[in-house]
């Protein structure tokens, strides 16, 4: 069943509350889908906005006098 004949299906139900109660169920789930959108964004914005600190205080670091050759041990 393709997204168009299920909404003509929908909007031609009137069974009342079966139609109801799936527009109930839509509604629901669309709240939590935009909530947890919302807390997603939030959490991406903070990683992104904490790798952009260190990245910024890593490059106005002083750097060593002679880089390791194993790049995962330096701290800034």
């Amino acid at each position: 069943m393709t997204m168009k004949t299920f909404l003509k299906t929908f909007l031609k139900d009137e069974s009342g509350a079966s139609a109801a109660e799936y527009a109930l169920i839509i509604a629901i789930v669309g709240v939590g889908i935009g909530a947890a959108a919302l807390a997603l964004g939030a959490n991406v914005t903070e990683a992104i906005g904490g790798a952009s600190d260190e990245v910024h205080a890593c490059n106005n670091a002083t750097a060593p006098a002679a880089a390791p050759s194993d790049y995962t041990s330096v701290t800034c």
